[in-house]
């Protein structure tokens, strides 16, 4: 390390304090007589020469160590300790703050790596968190809180990023040292309606930068959509069965009193209750063929399907239906193939429904056609098979929310035409379940095409590579 130069006046003022017992003792020697007032002065003079050298290796030490020390302080890693002229103690102390500094960079080290950890475990969090100071300013937020309240959250007041008065309630409560109750609140993010659960949790103390209360929010969107939608499909179930049981009901009471010995009456009662009733038990039976095809939508079926042999028992099925409406039914075939995994059982319930329900809403002396053709799901070699109708169309507003369950554009027509509301539920899941895809597209006034689109079952090649790429592995 270069050692700094001195000024001269402060070498001179050094030396002049470090000679001043010398001073005095000259000064003492000329009162007592002992010397004369020229020997003291010359006795000074030399005093000042030989102590000037020494002064300057001392300040040198000195100042060398506070540049050493003013260099650690600034975490220059390269500095090196000076060599001292003749300081022992400097020497010591050059040592001392070298490991001083070293075992400080060690624990600044630690706790950056420790802080680093921290920060990446708070922002692998899915659930936004939010650190607040004792003055409601927000001193750190994660990720996930970042993308729910803006990369700018942070430095800010709280009141300036959400002005929920509960959130900003159960803050002020934990800052009072209250025990905390988590809250729930419902916000709109871009127009969507969500909802979070908050908790705000007091820390023991406070953090290095004032951090004393953590807000952890929770998404329970989908949760409470879940429940809304069970709560709705109790209501909607219990509101399909109730009109026919209060049909058959009453019918029942009119037969057993006023119409007892009606015959014309009772014969047609009787007619209304055996529809009322079979619309009660085509309604249980979707209901029952829902829950089943829920229970088993995780496990996708393996076995090898001909949809083009689906397709025409289908038709050939609901041919007296079409004939009676005079529907013409067809079939085109533009695939090469026409195998792909699935269950017979389930496809055929999804095509019957699709074909069901083209003839339902076609115009009289109409057509339905079904096309099989091929598709591609992410790359993947598929079968598309599109349901066309000729029907009077659909309003764009209501395509997506075709597959609920209950849903009806036209309540009255659909329920006159025998429909439950759950055909198209219960083609949506079994699709989920053969892992293909369910694409709905209608125009207003020409109808509408409903196409499902299914991954093909492997080739005996591949599935002759596949068991030799086994039987190596293995």
């Amino acid at each position: 390390m270069r050692r700094p130069n001195l000024p001269f006046d402060r070498q001179i003022l050094a030396t002049l304090v470090m000679c001043l017992p010398g001073f005095a003792v000259l000064v003492g020697l000329m009162l007592f007589g002992v010397l004369g007032w020229l020997p003291a002065l010359l006795g000074a003079v030399g005093l000042i020469v030989l102590s000037l050298p020494l002064v300057r290796l001392y300040l040198g030490d000195i100042t060398a160590f506070s540049t050493f020390i003013a260099r650690l302080s600034g975490a220059d890693r390269a500095t090196e300790p000076p060599s001292f002229k003749l300081s022992v103690a400097m020497d010591e102390l050059s040592r001392a703050a070298t490991a001083l500094h070293t075992s400080w960079q060690q624990q600044q080290q630690a706790l950056s790596a420790a802080s680093s950890a921290s920060k990446r475990i708070l922002d692998g969090l899915p659930d936004p968190l939010i650190a607040i100071d004792r003055s409601r300013r927000i001193t750190h937020v994660n990720v996930a809180a970042e993308a729910l309240f803006g990369g700018t959250a942070r430095g800010r007041d709280l009141a300036a990023v959400t002005r929920q008065p509960q959130v900003l309630a159960a803050v002020d409560a934990a800052l009072a040292g209250e025990k905390p109750t988590p809250i729930e609140f419902t916000h709109a993010i871009d127009r969507v309606e969500t909802a979070h659960v908050v908790h705000a949790v007091p820390l023991p103390q406070a953090a290095g930068d004032g951090t004393i209360v953590l807000l952890a929010f929770h998404d329970v969107t989908a949760r409470r959509r879940t429940e809304r939608m069970r709560a709705d499909f109790v209501a909607n179930a219990s509101h399909e069965l109730k009109t026919p049981i209060s049909a058959l009901t009453g019918f029942i009471e009119t037969l057993r009193g006023p119409a007892r010995d009606d015959e014309e009456a009772r014969a047609r009662f009787l007619a209304i209750m055996d529809e009322q009733a079979q619309r009660m038990a085509r309604l249980v039976n979707d209901l029952l063929s829902l829950s089943d095809i829920e229970l088993r939508e995780h496990t996708r079926p393996e076995d090898t399907v001909d949809i083009a042999a689906v397709l025409r028992s289908v038709l050939d099925m609901l041919e007296l239906r079409a004939r009676q409406k005079g529907v013409n039914l067809t079939l085109d075939i533009e695939s090469d193939t026409s195998l792909v995994l699935g269950d017979r059982f389930e496809l055929a319930q999804v095509f019957q429904n699709l074909v069901d329900n083209a003839i339902k809403y076609s115009r009289k002396d109409g057509a339905v056609r079904c096309l099989l053709q091929p598709g591609d799901l992410a790359g993947v070699a598929a079968l598309r098979i599109a349901v066309i109708d000729q029907g009077e169309g659909i309003a764009e507003e209501h395509l997506p929310r075709l597959t609920e369950r209950f849903y009806r554009v036209d309540d009255a027509r659909s329920r006159k035409l025998g429909g439950t509301g759950l055909g198209l539920a219960i083609v949506k899941h079994i699709v989920n379940r053969h892992r293909g895809r369910l694409q709905i597209e209608s125009v207003k006034g020409e109808g509408t095409t409903v196409a499902v689109t299914l991954p093909l079952a492997p080739t005996k090649a591949v599935l002759q590579d596949a068991a030799g790429d086994s039987r190596r592995s293995a």
